[in-house]
């Protein structure tokens, strides 16, 4: 009785201990085994995997991408503006026996160097690096970073500048600076426009001088496009070069008339010629004698 009491607890505890040692390791995590505090070199895979009860004990080490905030961290920059910095890392395991045995907690041994790095960055980079250079930065602090992590069996996939925080005193500096940025550009645009007005204007008026009825067509075109507000009160100016091709205009139809009609006038207007010999007869000039002797030559004519 006693020995079948004494079989049955042994087969009680063998199930047990087998049970004990089945071990179930995720898709997403690598099983590092201790033998009597002893690692293996054997990594256990995702799925079942048994252990010696007692004797081995096994740390599960998650393989996925973690992502880890770097807290904001505030610092002076090489042209002496201070400001706050955060970013965040991503990175994985990829030697689960290193990461268990190199380094006593690789998240906060990442964490702590990516601090570190963050400073050092901005302490080596300008406020315009860090604004919009960013694309080098986050590369140069994934190197910094990616250096230590290297021996831990930890690959650094990508580190990125979350935000900068500026003091107010600078951010109405960088705001004045792209306002007077902005109004050079557009004082700059409003000087090409009006330097290629002048010159197609420059370019209109020549041909309107060559052209005269130009001007007029162009004068009809603006009245036409004035005129279409109903509401609006036309005033249509005179220029003086309309006066002047209007001025123009008479001058040449009278004396083209006088041209056409010259030879009609010539020919009606010339006398006819005669064939009398009867010598015209002079007219008496006049006498400038006293009064004497034109009575004394009257007297002798009648003697």
């Amino acid at each position: 009785m006693i020995i079948d009491i004494v079989l049955g607890l042994i087969v009680v505890i063998a199930i047990w201990l087998a049970i004990a040692g089945v071990k179930v390791v995720n898709q997403v995590e690598r099983g590092v085994v201790f033998r009597f505090g002893r690692a293996q070199r054997e990594v256990r895979q995702p799925g079942l995997t048994f252990l010696i009860p007692v004797v081995d004990r096994m740390k599960k080490v998650n393989v996925q991408i973690i992502t880890m905030p770097v807290p904001t961290q505030e610092g002076i920059t090489r042209d002496n503006v201070s400001v706050q910095v955060d970013a965040v890392a991503y990175f994985r395991v990829e030697d689960p026996l290193r990461a268990a045995i190199a380094v006593q907690n690789y998240l906060f041994a990442i964490e702590q160097v990516a601090q570190t790095s963050l400073r050092s960055i901005i302490g080596k980079s300008d406020l315009d690096d860090l604004l919009s250079n960013r694309e080098e930065l986050n590369k140069g602090l994934a190197l910094m970073i990616d250096s230590p992590a290297l021996g831990w069996g930890i690959h650094i996939d990508r580190v990125e500048i979350k935000d900068v925080h500026l003091p107010d005193t600078m951010k109405r500096s960088i705001a004045r600076q792209a306002e007077a940025e902005r109004e050079r550009r557009a004082r700059v645009i409003t000087a090409d426009g009006e330097f290629q007005a002048a010159r197609k204007l420059s370019d209109a008026s020549a041909i309107m001088t060559e052209t005269p009825g130009a001007l007029q067509l162009r004068l009809l075109q603006t009245v036409v496009e004035v005129a279409a507000e109903k509401t609006s009160t036309l005033v249509m100016p005179l220029p003086v070069e309309l006066l002047r091709f209007f001025e123009r205009s008479a001058r040449d139809t009278p004396a083209a008339e006088r041209a056409a009609s010259s030879p009609e006038r010539q020919t009606e207007e010339q006398p006819a010629v005669t064939e009398s010999a009867t010598p015209e007869l002079a007219p008496p000039e006049p006498s400038f004698e006293p009064a004497g002797s034109a009575v004394e030559s009257g007297v002798s004519r009648t003697a």
